[in-house]
């Protein structure tokens, strides 16, 4: 009995485990999310039309660190999508604050509702209550760069210098 015991408490924490972190090599998620506008976007169909796919994970919209990553990613957008970089921001928020969050503040890219938690499990995101900030740099299906920690006001600065010293 006490046997059967252990075991189903060790099979109930291996339910609740998390998958590792992306790392640096790996496969890039192959995922669906929602959009703030509640349409479906493929993930796979990014990475395939751009030279790189930043996928960005951030706790909580309209919060300051938050606001701040992504508006330096606005504020970066024009470099960016110059060096061939499709930016994707993803929170565990409603399709509705997703929507205000990137009308509020002139996002220029396409934000995900993460309520189902898929991206971020797929991407091995820590999630309980809300996505961990976190991003990672995608180039030819696989991930090139990851932050664990993601940056703020710098995010977008932090990008730029990575890919400028790939050449």
């Amino acid at each position: 009995m006490k046997t059967l015991l252990l075991l189903a408490s060790f099979l109930g924490l291996a339910v609740l485990a998390q998958a590792e972190p992306a790392k640096v090599g790996d496969k890039a998620p192959s995922v669906i999310g929602v959009a703030e506008t509640g349409a479906k976007l493929d993930f796979n169909e990014v990475y395939k039309k751009q030279t790189y796919t930043l996928v960005y994970f951030y706790p909580k919209a309209f919060t300051k660190g938050c606001t701040d990553q992504g508006c330096s990613l606005r504020d970066g957008y024009e470099e960016l999508t110059k060096k061939g970089v499709a930016v994707i921001g993803v929170s565990i928020d409603t399709v509705e604050d997703q929507k205000r969050f990137k009308e509020e503040h002139k996002l220029p890219f396409t934000l995900i509702s993460d309520m189902d938690k898929a991206v971020t499990n797929a991407f091995g995101v820590p999630n309980s209550r809300v996505a961990q900030r976190s991003a990672y740099l995608i180039k030819d299906g696989k991930v090139v760069y990851a932050d664990y920690k993601g940056t703020t006001t710098e995010q977008a600065a932090v990008i730029l210098k990575f890919i400028a010293e790939q050449k």
